[in-house]
Parts: C-alpha cells; sequence; structure tokens
C-alpha cells in the first residue's frame, strides 16, 4: 500500500513538475515558469532553506525548543519535567510536548542503539512517580513499536504495544483527569487491534477529560481507519459527526480532510479526484476551521500542513501559498512525518506552490506578510 501511495505521488508530482524545473549551475534543483526563468524560487519569499526546516514540530513553540535542546545536551531529564509539570493538562499543548520529547529520544536510541536517550532512562529510574515522566516513557514505546524490527504485526512490535499498554495505565494512575495517557493508548488500540467494545471504553475515558481534543480524535480516527476495522464508512461517520458537533474556533470542522487523507492510496486514482465533492467539502471544512480557529490553537498549524497538500494538489496556488506562509520552518506533522525525508517532501510542494503562483501572475510583492 505505501509503495502504491509513493507512486501515485511521484506521478502526480512529476506530471506538474517537469514544465517547471532546470537545474542550476551549483547542482541544486529550482522550479522555473517557462516564460520567465528562474522565477520561482521559495527563497524570494524568505521562506527557510530545506536543510534548515525543523523536522520535529509543526509549529513554533520556543519553551519546548530550549528545553530539548538542554536536555540532549547535558542529558539531564529535570528541564522536561519541570516544563511538563507547568504545562496545563487541558488543551493540546501538554500532548503535543509529551510526543515531542519521546520522538526525540526515539530517534536518538536509532541513531545511537544501546546509547541514546539515556536522559530518558535515567528520568523513570530517577523520579518513578513524575506524572511526566510516565507519560513520556509510554509514548516512547509506542513510538519504538513503530519502529520495531520486523514492522507492523511483527512479534516485536506486538512485544513493545503490550509494554506500551502497561506503561499507558501506570502514567493514567499517577495523573488522574489527564487525558495524555489514554490518548497514546489509542495508538496502542490500534496496534494491538483492540476489540470495538474495548475501545469504546477507552475513548469514553478520553472525551470524558477532553471532549474537543483534535489530537484525540486524529489518534482514534487512524484506529477506525484500519483494515480490520470495517469499511471506510466507519472512518467516515466518525469525522463527519465528529465536525458536525464541533463549536464555532474549534479545529474538529477539518476532521473530515484527514479522513479523506487517511484513505488516498484507495481512491487517489480517481479522475479529477482532487476536485471531486467529496474532497472539497472536506476542504472548504477545513479551511472554515482555520479562519474561525483562535491564532494560538496548538493544532492550527497541523490543520495547515494537511492543506498545503490538497490545496497544491488542487491547483489552488494562492490559497497554497497562504497556509505556506503561516507554517514555513517547520513541518513536523502530516502529511510531511509520512515520509522518509519529511524537509524534502515538504519542498517539494512548496516549490510547486511557488511555481504556480507565480505562473498565475504571483509574485513576493503580491503575498500577504
Amino acid at each position: 500500500m505505501e509503495i502504491l501511495w509513493f507512486l501515485i505521488a511521484m506521478g502526480m508530482l512529476a506530471a506538474v513538475v517537469v514544465p517547471y524545473v532546470r537545474r542550476r549551475n551549483g547542482g541544486g534543483i529550482r522550479l522555473t515558469h517557462p516564460d520567465a526563468p528562474d522565477a520561482a524560487d521559495p527563497a524570494d519569499y524568505g521562506f527557510v532553506r530545506q536543510e534548515e526546516l525543523d523536522i520535529r514540530v509543526p509549529g513554533p513553540d520556543r519553551d519546548l525548543m530550549d528545553v530539548l535542546e538542554l536536555v540532549q545536551r547535558s542529558q539531564d531529564w529535570r528541564a522536561a519535567s519541570q516544563l511538563l509539570a507547568g504545562t496545563p493538562k487541558e488543551g493540546e499543548v501538554r500532548w503535543q510536548r509529551v510526543q515531542a520529547f519521546a520522538g526525540a529520544a526515539s530517534l536518538e536510541l536509532a541513531q545511537r542503539p544501546g546509547v541514546g536517550a539515556a536522559w530518558l532512562r535515567t528520568w523513570r529510574l530517577e523520579s518513578p512517580k513524575d506524572a511526566g515522566g510516565a507519560q513520556v516513557h509510554a509514548e516512547f514505546l509506542v513510538q519504538q513499536a513503530w519502529r520495531a524490527s520486523g514492522g507492523v504485526g511483527s512479534e516485536d512490535h506486538r512485544i513493545i504495544l503490550e509494554e506500551a499498554r502497561t506503561a499507558c495505565d501506570e502514567a493514567a494512575l499517577l495523573a488522574p483527569g489527564d487525558p495524555v495517557p489514554h490518548i497514546t493508548q489509542l495508538a496502542v488500540a490500534r496496534g494491538l487491534a483492540y476489540p470495538e467494545a474495548e475501545f469504546d471504553a477507552l475513548w469514553a475515558k478520553v472525551i470524558d477529560r477532553a471532549p474537543e481534543h483534535m489530537g484525540a480524535h486524529l489518534a482514534a480516527l487512524h484506529y477506525w481507519c484500519e483494515k480490520w476495522h470495517g469499511s471506510r464508512e466507519k472512518a467516515d461517520a466518525f469525522t463527519h459527526a465528529a465536525a458536525a458537533r464541533a463549536p464555532r474556533g474549534s479545529l474538529l470542522a477539518a476532521l473530515p480532510l484527514f479522513g479523506v487523507f487517511e484513505h488516498l492510496p484507495d481512491i487517489a486514482l480517481v479522475q479529477d479526484f482532487y476536485g471531486s465533492a467529496v474532497v472539497s467539502r472536506a476542504m472548504e471544512g477545513a479551511l472554515y476551521a482555520v479562519h474561525a480557529a483562535r491564532p494560538d490553537d496548538p493544532m492550527l498549524a497541523h490543520v495547515r500542513h494537511l492543506l498545503i497538500l490538497f490545496l497544491v494538489r488542487g491547483e489552488r496556488w494562492a490559497e497554497a501559498m497562504e497556509q505556506i506562509r503561516h507554517v514555513d520552518g517547520y513541518v513536523g506533522a502530516l502529511p510531511w512525518s509520512h515520509s522518509e525525508d519529511p524537509a524534502a517532501e515538504y519542498a517539494v510542494y512548496r516549490a510547486l506552490a511557488v511555481a504556480g503562483y507565480e505562473a498565475n501572475g504571483g509574485s513576493p510583492a503580491t503575498l500577504p506578510h
């Protein structure tokens, strides 16, 4: 399935990119409009160079970045513990920070097997009752399971997810009322194929604590999208029900677009797919959600990143550029995080947006700041 998605994506990108690509003397690739050589350069818009894009987070969180850099440099976990202790359990920020710490530890261990992420092991040994440390450890195990040798469905994958399940239960006991351990367990439910009744009981704990948590809904969507949990209709029903009950200002109105994205490998070959009614409605719902959301909503960047893919595919260049303007510099979100090289994947779409924007009369001077 992943190979099919890759081939589809590359074929569609090649069809759009080829007329606009020329190789520069320095060896880099730059997109241009045929009638205006070298015009379509993302650097002209002040966008961040590909090698400087931050793949860890979807948008800026200076406190998190400062602490993460300190922890990784010093291998002292205390700053991470203090940051999480001061992060309210309500809302999305705590969940994102737990994910970021766990992701950093997982990447460290992958880069330095047996040595990396020593700070997380020390954190758990020296402060086993620390709720933040327990939550990061549980999320770390989930991420390790998806990296496990043998891949999804392997014995290693199952064993690590069973350990993660226990870690989630322990983390929940240390922080009553905090939705994060239960949200993390939604990924365990997906990997271990919880029966629907068991999943429903877990989901009830989540929505009891955080009924409008966008991250939780995305994690639940992944469960419903797995092949062994019924047809695409169940996932669609879940996303549309959540969007329908979302209050004004909630990004849950964008959830159907994430549902469409989850099923792209199954339906992307439909003629004029990106102009179809299903995709258009999902895109308009996401754009409405973005315009109505609070500017400081921590999930706003997630929706903008996904919109970039659909807007570029739909050749809605000016709207794509508007989303890029808000999120450029950070690529730690879907759809880029599905790629082995998120920065490169994002950079291709960004370059396509610039090329299309300029081919239709746009320029750095016409893009709002």
